[in-house]
């Protein structure tokens, strides 16, 4: 997890970011739990909630939190992505499991390719680069597994929630880390008392 100094890529307040997804992802995924319908209009609904409604908190944050300038410009990409594939699967929710299969594949591949390619580029010089690498990792994953998935609306729905709760969990974790480490740094040093002093 996020535990060494904050560095350069990104700003002390960065820890919001991966905190707010983590919210969003858990949010989706208790949605999907609770509701009896798991059809590939859910599906599609519930997904373009979540991508739109982070693709606007990563596109709109990244020109704030990140000070790496490539860093920066793949990650208002991230954001656009996830926009633009969420308002499709709004748009058309009707457009049934083929579709929903084949948007979520293209949005995992794309912006799972993207953080991966981030967290590597950047390693060592942010206390965020590991958990860029397992989220984008994560996610690139989610694209495989919905490419190769048999055909089936429960299933490729639940799959999504399990990610949610995956990807949730450890952005939450990831993000109060890092929050706690530049807390932990921005802390005064305190003084040091020799014991002769206090005779």
């Amino acid at each position: 997890m996020a535990n060494a100094p904050a560095a350069s890529a990104t700003g002390s307040g960065y820890w919001i970011v991966p905190v707010t997804r983590a919210v969003l992802a858990l949010l989706g995924a208790v949605v999907i739990t609770f509701s009896p319908d798991h059809s590939a209009e859910f599906g599609l609904l519930l997904f373009g909630a979540f991508a739109v409604l982070t693709g606007l908190v990563v596109a709109v944050s990244a020109p704030r939190t990140l000070t790496d300038g490539p860093t920066r410009t793949l990650f208002v990409v991230h954001g656009i992505v996830g926009i633009l594939c969420g308002a499709l699967a709004v748009l058309f929710s009707a457009g049934g499991l083929g579709f929903f299969l084949y948007l979520v594949s293209v949005w995992a591949a794309v912006t799972g390719f993207i953080e991966l390619y981030s967290g590597v580029r950047v390693r060592g010089r942010t206390a965020f680069s590991r958990d860029w690498i397992v989220t984008g990792a994560a996610t690139a994953v989610l694209a495989v597994v919905f490419l190769l998935l048999p055909p089936n609306a429960v299933v490729s729905v639940g799959l999504l929630s399990a990610y949610l709760v995956l990807i949730g969990v450890y952005l939450a974790i990831a993000g109060l880390s890092l929050k706690w480490a530049v807390a932990a740094d921005q802390r005064p040093p305190q003084p040091v008392v020799n014991e002769s002093d206090t005779l």
